[in-house]
C-alpha cells in the first residue's frame, strides 16, 4: 500500500484543509466545542439481523461499529473517551471501523491506538479505510493500527473463529480515492458475509456480489442537521445523498446500515447529528 493513494486530493484541496486546522488554534476551538456540547453527545444505536433459518448462528454475533473518527485539530480526543467508554460497556464481540480516522497527517491516528487498544472482542478488530485516511500516509495509519490490534481490511475478506466460521467480513477499499477490487473483497468468503466500506457508494461496484448486511459511514449524518434529521448540505456522492443515515434495504441485497460516525470533519460542530456506536444483533 504506497502512501498518497487517493486520486481525489489536489494541493490545492490539501491547502485548504492546513488552513482550517490553522484556524482551530492549536485545538482551542475543538476542546470549547467539545465541553459546551457542540460536539453532540455520544450514543448507542441498536440494529437486529435476522438470517434465513438454514444459516442461523449458534448463538447471536454483536457487532460494534464505529466509523469517522476525524483525529485532528476539528475533533477533541474527548468524544474518542466517550466512545471507547461505550464500547467498553458494550462488550460487542468484534469491532468494526469504518475508515476517516484522521484529519490531516496520519500521525493523528496515534490519539487513536489506547482507546483501539484497550478494546479486546473475542473474535477481533477490522477496519478499512477512508478518503480523509488516503490523502496522507495511509501505511503509517495500518502501521499504528496494526499495533493496537486492529486489522486493515483492504479488498479483502477475513472469516471469524468458530463458532462464528460461517460468517466473513468483507473489507472494500473507498469506493471514492481508493482502489476497490471487489472480486478479492468477497473471494473465499463465508456464506454469510457483512460488507464493510466507507461510503455508501461502494454498493455502486458490488458487481453482484451479495451480502447479509453491510456497515458504512462517510455521511456524519449530515453533521448539521434540521431537527428532523434532514441534512443542511447533503453529503458528496449518488448514494451518500439518499443513505445518509440510518438503516436503509438495498434491492436485491442485504441492508445498508449508514452511521453518523464519531467526530468533526471541517469545523467542530454537529447538530441534530450526534456522534454513535453502531452495536447490531446477528442472529
Amino acid at each position: 500500500m504506497p502512501p498518497h493513494r487517493s486520486k481525489r486530493y489536489s494541493r490545492l484541496r490539501l491547502g485548504i484543509q492546513a488552513m482550517l486546522d490553522v484556524a482551530m488554534l492549536g485545538g482551542i476551538v475543538s476542546a470549547l466545542s467539545y465541553h459546551c456540547g457542540l460536539h453532540g453527545r455520544m450514543g448507542v444505536t441498536r440494529y437486529s439481523v435476522t438470517l434465513p433459518a438454514e444459516r442461523r448462528l449458534p448463538r447471536p454475533l454483536k457487532i460494534g461499529f464505529a466509523s469517522d473518527f476525524h483525529a485532528g485539530r476539528p475533533t477533541h480526543p474527548g468524544i474518542f473517551a466517550d466512545l471507547f467508554a461505550e464500547i467498553a460497556e458494550e462488550q460487542p464481540d468484534v469491532l468494526l471501523l469504518g475508515g476517516d480516522y484522521v484529519t490531516g497527517p496520519a500521525r493523528n491516528a496515534a490519539l487513536l491506538c489506547p482507546g483501539l487498544a484497550a478494546c479486546r472482542p473475542p473474535l477481533g478488530k477490522f477496519a478499512v479505510f477512508g478518503n480523509h485516511d488516503l490523502s496522507t500516509d495511509d501505511q503509517e495509519i495500518a502501521r499504528l493500527f496494526g499495533e493496537a490490534g486492529v486489522a486493515m481490511l483492504v479488498n479483502r475478506a477475513v472469516t471469524l473463529p468458530a463458532p462464528f466460521d460461517s460468517v466473513s467480513i468483507c473489507g472494500m477499499d473507498d469506493p471514492w480515492t481508493g482502489e476497490t477490487d471487489v472480486d478479492a473483497a468477497f473471494a473465499n468468503a463465508a456464506e454469510t458475509r457483512i460488507l464493510l466500506v466507507h461510503a455508501p457508494d461502494g454498493l455502486l461496484l458490488l458487481n453482484g456480489h451479495r451480502y447479509d448486511i453491510g456497515f458504512a459511514g462517510h455521511t456524519h449524518g449530515g453533521q448539521i442537521a434540521l431537527p428532523d434529521g434532514t441534512p443542511l448540505v447533503m453529503p458528496r456522492g449518488p448514494l451518500s445523498r439518499p443513505y445518509y443515515y440510518a438503516r436503509f434495504p438495498v434491492p436485491g441485497n442485504g441492508d445498508l446500515i449508514v452511521s453518523r460516525g464519531v467526530g468533526c470533519s471541517g469545523i467542530p460542530v454537529r447538530i441534530n447529528a450526534d456522534p454513535e456506536l453502531v452495536i447490531c444483533t446477528l442472529q
